[in-house]
């Protein structure tokens, strides 16, 4: 029975192997190293950063081109390219690349490759990326905020964030209810590239409580308001 199923994994194995290699499996769901290194194999093919303008000037990656999915150029812009060829896209975390290659595919598109988690998890990933943005919130910026005899909540965030910009009215709510004993910062992680790095941010939204400087709890995705404010209160 054992030796039976050695034999059909290695098979399902190889069988995997030939076809990426024929190019009869085209549409992969990549981690940051795996994008980079399948970039470095395919270095002709294109890269399509699916992002605003403001957020491509912002940083991204080399010989990315820029055409924006929430823009009405995005399918005259995908026209260009030749769909029996590879191509590779990306986002902030992930989503509106999603969106983006399901498209791209749906049209014809073979080889659609997607960096999942989109740039962010490649900059915690410490990969090279071409006019990151080195200005922003300092350590020490960052440490003074967070030095206070309240607890702070630190919001990451990003203007194209979906599940951010759920959050940010209970956000603002809780600002003003908690305010004897709570403070309540967003910080766009977009813009202050280098802290949230410092802070391993690789996902938005991301919630960071601090009690006498020091995290205490910590929170990736979105959080209803009830589930955050009763996990504040534990501490």
């Amino acid at each position: 029975m054992k030796k039976s199923i050695f034999i059909l994994a290695l098979s399902v194995f190889f069988l995997m192997n030939s076809c990426r290699q024929n190019g009869a499996i085209s549409n992969f769901n990549l981690e940051a190293k795996e994008f980079a290194e399948m970039i470095n194999e395919l270095p002709t093919a294109p890269i399509i950063d699916v992002r605003t303008a403001d957020e491509f000037s912002n940083g991204h990656l080399a010989k990315a081109k820029n055409i924006d999915w929430n823009s009405n150029a995005f399918e005259t812009g995908i026209q260009e390219l030749n769909k029996e060829n590879p191509v590779f896209v990306y986002c902030l975390s992930g989503g509106r690349s999603s969106a983006a290659a399901e498209k791209m595919r749906a049209i014809g598109f073979k080889n659609v490759y997607e960096l999942e988690g989109g740039i962010m998890k490649w900059r915690a990933a410490n990969l090279p990326e071409e006019n990151a943005n080195s200005t922003g919130m300092t350590s020490e910026e960052f440490k003074k905020l967070i030095t206070s005899d309240r607890r702070v909540l630190i919001d990451f965030y990003a203007e194209w964030c979906g599940p951010c910009k759920k959050m940010a009215p209970h956000l603002e709510t809780m600002k003003t209810e908690m305010a004897d004993s709570l403070i309540v910062v967003r910080i766009n992680a977009d813009i202050n590239q280098k802290i949230a790095k410092e802070l391993s941010v690789d996902a938005l939204p991301t919630l960071l409580l601090y009690k006498n400087g020091e995290i205490i709890w910590r929170n990736t995705g979105y959080i209803t308001k009830e589930n955050l404010t009763d996990s504040i209160k534990n501490y």
